[in-house]
């Protein structure tokens, strides 16, 4: 069992030069999942009054994702919302959310001028560790999810490079290594990639053995890799936690090798894991390249992103 570090919750806000975030740039490693601390909890945009608020713009706006609380470990994450709907309104939800038995996310908060502010200022300050060691972030972004007692996230992972950092209530986070295949197969990761489908991602109980877990109060957070599973379970409390993520030059690079390596799965072409072949990935990669379309994803890109 791992827990993270405490931090105090009050803390003064960082000078301009400082994190809001410690993490030991010497030591950082983008690959690896680690345990990060944090003054951010008593930041007024992170109080329950600002999220509430936050929440009733961020639905006008169609940004907001929600479910309620009889979702599993293994209910699948892109079907969660039909399966388990929650028909409260975003600001009926968080207002009550004590007693809402609802998950709530707050998708994309940069795109609200006064949250873009906050993600900026808190990756601006990473960005010299991250930068050091994983170059080119990009596309950053910041997640707020606000959850009642005893409510799970499904076992999923995402794309982006994450730092997951508690404001307030506790919660377990299970993060799974970005190249657990027994968690998370190739072929999973490779159709997510394709597709951003995570039908091919199935849980099983016995996961929790292979998992990092973090046991998460105010001040206290983690950091997982792209593509690293993970799943959480909220503590008897309410919960409001926030990522920051951003992706990289490598998050794209394996993500462009993934992409091709879905389409040669169509083609009942079995490609080596990513990372497996270096000489396999660069022909792939320049080739791939020449003709790669991803998706673009809607984001307000933020200054210097």
């Amino acid at each position: 069992m791992q827990q993270a570090p405490s931090s105090a919750t009050a803390s003064p806000a960082p000078s301009a030069a400082a994190s809001w975030v410690d993490l030991d740039a010497a030591a950082f490693d983008p690959w690896k999942i680690q345990a990060v601390t944090h003054r951010l909890s008593a930041h007024p945009l992170l109080q329950p009054d600002s999220v509430v608020a936050l929440g009733e713009r961020l639905e006008a706006r169609g940004s907001v994702r929600t479910h309620g609380s009889d979702a599993r470990p293994g209910t699948p994450f892109n079907s969660a919302p039909e399966m388990f709907p929650n028909a409260r309104g975003a600001a009926d939800t968080l207002r009550s959310i004590a007693d809402a038995k609802a998950w709530m996310s707050l998708l994309n908060v940069q795109i609200d001028d006064t949250y873009r502010a906050l993600v900026g200022e808190v990756l601006d300050g990473l960005r010299p560790a991250v930068e050091a060691r994983d170059p080119g972030m990009h596309h950053r972004a910041g997640w707020i999810f606000v959850t009642s007692p005893n409510t799970v996230t499904p076992f999923h992972f995402d794309q982006e490079h994450n730092f997951i950092l508690q404001m307030h209530g506790r919660k377990r986070v299970y993060v799974w290594d970005h190249r657990d295949t027994v968690a998370a197969s190739e072929h999973a990761r490779d159709l997510f990639h394709l597709s951003r489908e995570r039908y091919l991602l199935r849980w099983r109980d016995e996961f929790r053995a292979r998992a990092q877990v973090f046991d998460l109060e105010p001040g206290q957070g983690a950091y997982m890799p792209s593509t690293s599973p993970h799943m959480v379970e909220n503590g008897d409390g309410p919960s409001i936690t926030m990522s920051f993520t951003y992706y990289t030059d490598s998050t794209q690079r394996d993500a462009l090798l993934h992409r091709a390596h879905g389409r040669m799965r169509l083609w009942r072409i079995a490609p080596p894991a990513v990372g497996a072949r270096p000489a396999f990935d660069a022909a792939t990669h320049a080739f791939a390249a020449l003709f790669d379309r991803p998706a673009r994803t809607a984001y307000a890109e933020l200054p210097g992103a």
